[in-house]
């Protein structure tokens, strides 16, 4: 069953992805002799190895209880392992039943982890609004309390649990913290969140830097361990060498490619506007269902680019020391005749198909006249409309979010 469902994901005729439910709630699925697949929003894999139940992942608070539950519904062996593939919330927060019911666990994770939890206790507050922002999750609340592990690594680390061999092999990609997991008994390549069955999240507008280059080396040195199955931190399995060696290279060839042509265009001294505007994802690869930017986007990967190889500066020297936006956009709209006619300039880009210049002027019209409802009723409508046309989770995220703002104070 579940080799077949992996088949129509891979051709296309379903979808599981990050952004994709998939098969979220159908408990543990057998992978084979002692290797179970659990499906979340941040997937766990399972392994029953003489007598020992072993996570690689371990899901979300939010799923905790229900991992359990699915879990002893497969087995009743006692946890006694845990890995970490990176320090993500979606991924660390599981093992509190089984530890409340029995023996802690070992808990191995790369060094880094324990500096992401303590950045996240730094930036609590800054993370709750932000993932409010991108999941439209209003009562969402950052953890200040993580599971720590037991035993951190730096760059290469060998555990053997029962019968298995768990080699593990830092990473740097979507985190500077990555754990690429390989079990030789089952040629099993467990690669957490650096293949998401989307296109990389290496841009996120709002989180901590991502890594390209570095992605694009793990997804190469993945692709030569000739795994047989792989399964990722979202999305589903993949069955098959060649199959697997294909998502990754292709992958890989897919943001090397935005690389090289941001490289080429900063090495030349374009500026940010200028890149973000010209890099395009390469085309021959549009139509494979691992490849689609449904969370992440390509523009925003040049923009993380920039981030890391030049700075905060974008080249344009108004930006350098700003006036405040609200003192501009006051200035612009005297100039224009008021707020209410930049919000009428707005709508008028947007009934032509220009929803970035209408973006750009339904919030100088907010920012020049904050207080004004019809202003805020343009504002709404405006980004209710960008919200509607994106593919990917993260720009439709920011856009509904801006027109909710609106729609409260219209």
């Amino acid at each position: 069953m579940i080799i077949e469902y992996a088949d129509r994901v891979w051709r296309g005729e379903s979808d599981d992805s990050v952004v994709d439910a998939g098969m979220q709630g159908k408990g543990v699925q057998s992978i084979t002799e002692g290797l179970g697949w659990w499906p979340g929003f941040g997937n766990v894999t399972a392994f029953e190895t003489e007598g020992e139940l072993v996570l690689f992942d371990t899901g979300g608070s939010f799923s905790a209880a229900k991992l359990h539950e699915d879990v002893r519904a497969w087995t009743r062996a006692p946890l006694t392992t845990a890995f970490y593939s990176h320090g993500h919330i979606d991924h660390v927060f599981g093992t509190g039943p089984f530890e409340e019911s029995g023996p802690p666990a070992t808990i191995y994770a790369h060094q880094a982890v324990v500096e992401r939890f303590e950045r996240y206790v730094l930036t609590n507050g800054y993370n709750s609004v932000i993932n409010q922002r991108q999941f439209q999750a209003a009562g969402l609340r950052w953890p200040t309390d993580y599971r720590r592990p037991d035993v951190t690594y730096t760059d290469a680390l060998t555990v053997r649990r029962g019968g298995l061999t768990f080699d593990l092999v830092h990473a740097k990609g979507e985190t500077d913290d990555g754990t690429i997991g390989y079990v030789r008994e089952h040629r099993l390549l467990l690669p957490g969140d650096l293949f998401i069955w989307v296109t990389p999240n290496c841009g996120n507008p709002q989180k901590a830097q991502r890594y390209p280059r570095e992605w694009v080396h793990a997804l190469h040195r993945m692709a030569a361990m000739n795994a047989e199955i792989m399964l990722p931190g979202h999305g589903a399995p993949i069955f098959g060498r060649d199959r697997i060696r294909q998502a990754l290279l292709e992958t890989a060839e897919w943001l090397e490619s935005l690389i090289t042509q941001t490289l080429e265009l900063l090495n030349a001294g374009a500026r940010l506007d200028e890149i973000v505007h010209s890099v395009k994802a390469p085309e021959r690869l549009a139509d494979r269902p691992y490849l689609r930017a449904r969370y992440d986007e390509p523009e925003f990967v040049v923009r993380n680019l920039w981030r890391l190889y030049g700075g905060w500066y974008d080249g344009n020297p108004a930006q350098l020391k700003p006036a405040p936006e609200a003192v501009l956009a006051k200035s612009v709209a005297e100039l224009a005749g008021g707020a209410r006619a930049l919000a009428d300039a707005a709508l008028k880009a947007l009934s032509e198909g220009d929803e970035r210049l209408a973006g750009h002027l339904a919030e100088m019209a907010a920012l020049a006249a904050p207080d004004d409802t019809g202003v805020h009723r343009v504002r709404a409508e405006v980004f209710s409309a960008r919200a509607a046309g994106e593919l990917s989770l993260m720009a439709k995220g920011i856009f509904a979010w801006a027109a909710t703002e609106s729609r409260q104070r219209s």
